[in-house]
């Protein structure tokens, strides 16, 4: 079974609405009064083949009305659309679904979605035996819910005999010339039709294959012509529940079909179908919990058909691992080793698109795959044009659920401002949110977190002068004499310590605190962050040229400046220091190389 919040979401809904009572079991048709009036089972099925259902899901019971679409719709693809025209119309009727009534003006039956239509599309099923055509209502289907359906003989026996108001309307259709088929056998594949065995997971399925264009999520069959689906779906809209079929359009917004075991289908395109069965209905044959799971549904996910949305499936850019995308901040090596060793602790999943439900259901399921067991999910919101108020909900309950497993959701470019916003809040209200300006510092937050897990702290005390790892190899005596030019100097928060474009005089050895290499005017590009320990300014060894990155204190910093000039005096009387100096530069150097590569590498799968 599914987890997660939709499946949370679903547990809650079932539990509000088991005990709603309210309408009555279909005995006109003996079976089916045989139902459990408290039985509720609720599906979701999304365009990508995933199931959450809750409560009497697998529990069969006869389809019956809600045959009608998918039939229509065999109608339409083998036979036309002229041709199904001559026989059945698109319009509502206002009267009651087995009204014994043609249209006059065209004399044809109304529309599929009521009996007197659905007979219709029963007799336009393709074949030229009875047989061949109860294989090919089988064969139909089968395609829509991935599996082959049972009869429920007893439903089928039931309805056969007691169905006498069909027959009449048979009969009438064959005096108009809308039957061209002996109507017995007609009405044979329409009780056939009705009597399909179904479960909750089934029906939500079959949805999920007309809001996926046609074909199933699971099996990857075509089930329909993608041409017919739009026409499929508009009537659902206009007729498919009967005299409610306007309300509910205004209430609910879904093309949807009833039937009177109970059961609910609601389709919305491009991201989910819905099913919801319990079998007591109201006047106009429509399941009364049925309607109040729709309507919440519908309501809380903001479901409608005239919101439109793109597919879900892109809402997923990329995604990394925390051991091939690491931080700009540089490391020392016991740090770099562990983060190599523990790094799958650590994922980014970077989104794109707007989101909604559809989108933010993806999201949330295949971030759940990606990430594995990661104790730090970083969210980048970059590429995000809007979050309406179902992926509100939906990212909510995720951050919830993640915490209560100890794992973090940390937000990347969520901005405070914009179609953004609401979400930014959303985050901001929760004790304990972890939101960054960058996707960087979201990594060097999680980076940080996890070597603290691990046991080791960010460096707090000063590191001394002589303890420098670009002095390393170098005598005592040619340390003391570094010593003796070093001008030991204190930068506040913000302060430029080396700016782009000044000639470069000195390297600096930063002593306590962080500094970031900077890059770009306006909304400059942090390229590195630096901690205590580390140079920076060391091009000035090679070439004295000018400098081409700003360097920032990100906090009150203590650093040592080595004039140039100065050192290159101390090289001649210890000519082994040059060498050493620029030995350990090059190394340093070739290790934030390798960390550059290896995240190119990463952004460009």
């Amino acid at each position: 079974m599914a987890a997660g919040p939709i499946q949370d979401y679903l547990r809650d809904l079932h539990a509000r609405l088991r005990g709603l009572g309210g309408g009555k079991l279909a005995a006109y048709i003996p079976e089916l009064a045989k139902a459990d009036p408290n039985a509720l089972a609720i599906a979701i099925a999304t365009v990508d083949g995933e199931i959450y259902s809750i409560g009497d899901d697998r529990t069969p019971f006869s389809i019956q009305s809600v045959s009608k679409p998918f039939v229509y719709a065999h109608a339409l693809e083998v036979r036309g659309t002229e041709e199904v025209f001559r026989h059945v119309g698109v319009e509502p009727t206002g009267e009651a679904f087995n009204a014994i009534e043609l249209d006059d003006v065209h004399r044809r039956a109304f529309n599929p979605m009521i009996n007197s239509g659905a007979i219709a599309t029963s007799g336009l099923v393709e074949g030229e035996t009875q047989a061949e055509r109860i294989a090919a209502l089988d064969a139909l289907f089968a395609r829509f819910a991935g599996r082959p359906l049972a009869l429920d003989k007893a439903v089928f026996h039931s309805e056969s005999a007691t169905g006498h108001r069909n027959r009449a309307m048979a009969w009438l259709m064959l005096n108009a010339g809308i039957l061209t088929r002996e109507p017995e056998q007609v009405l044979e594949l329409y009780f056939r039709q009705c009597s399909l065995l179904v479960d909750a997971r089934d029906l939500a399925l079959m949805g999920a294959t007309l809001a996926n264009n046609g074909v199933n999520p699971r099996t990857g069959e075509r089930a329909l012509a993608a041409a017919v689906v739009g026409d499929v779906l508009t009537v659902m809209n206009s007729c498919g529940m009967y005299n409610y079929a306007g309300q509910w359009a205004f209430e609910i917004g879904l093309p949807a079909k009833s039937g009177v075991s109970g059961s609910i289908l609601a389709v919305a395109p491009g991201q989910a179908g819905i099913a919801i069965w319990s079998p007591p209905i109201d006047a106009n044959g429509t399941s009364v919990r049925g309607v109040a799971a729709a309507r919440a549904i519908a309501e809380d996910f903001g479901l409608r058909t005239f919101t439109t949305h793109p597919s879900p499936s892109s809402v997923i850019r990329r995604s990394f691992s925390g051991l091939r995308l690491r931080s700009k901040r540089v490391r020392p090596p016991s740090e770099r080793s562990l983060l190599d060793r523990a790094g799958a602790a650590i994922a980014v999943i970077e989104l794109q698109g707007p989101l909604f439900f559809g989108a933010a259901e993806r999201l949330i399921r295949l971030t759940s795959r990606l990430a594995g067991g990661a104790g730090w999910i970083i969210l980048d919101f970059r590429h995000v044009l809007s979050a309406d108020d179902a992926a509100r909900r939906l990212i909510g309950d995720f951050r919830a659920a993640l915490a209560q497993q100890g794992r973090r959701l940390i937000a990347a470019n969520l901005p405070s401002e914009g179609p953004l916003a609401p979400l930014c809040e959303d985050f901001t209200r929760q004790a304990g949110a972890l939101l960054f300006g960058s996707r960087d510092r979201a990594l060097e937050h999680a980076e940080d977190a996890l070597l603290a897990r691990q046991g080791i702290v960010a460096q707090h005390s000063e590191v001394a002068l002589d303890d420098m790892a670009v002095l390393e190899g170098l005598a005592p005596e040619v340390r003391a004499a570094i010593a003796g030019i070093a001008d030991r100097r204190t930068f506040q928060a913000g302060a430029i310590i080396a700016e782009a474009g000044e000639h470069a005089d000195r390297m600096f050895l930063l002593a306590s605190g962080r500094v970031s290499v900077v890059v770009g005017e306006g909304d400059p590009v942090r390229v590195g962050t630096l901690g205590p320990g580390m140079a920076f300014g060391e091009l000035a060894l090679i070439d004295g040229g000018a400098r081409v990155a700003d360097v920032v204190a990100e906090e009150e910093v203590v650093v040592y400046a080595l004039p140039i000039t100065a050192l290159r005096g101390l090289a001649a009387q210890h000519p082994e220091l040059m060498a050493t100096l620029l030995a350990n530069v090059v190394r340093d150097l070739s290790d934030r190389l390798r960390l550059a590569n290896g995240e190119i590498s990463a952004l460009e799968r």
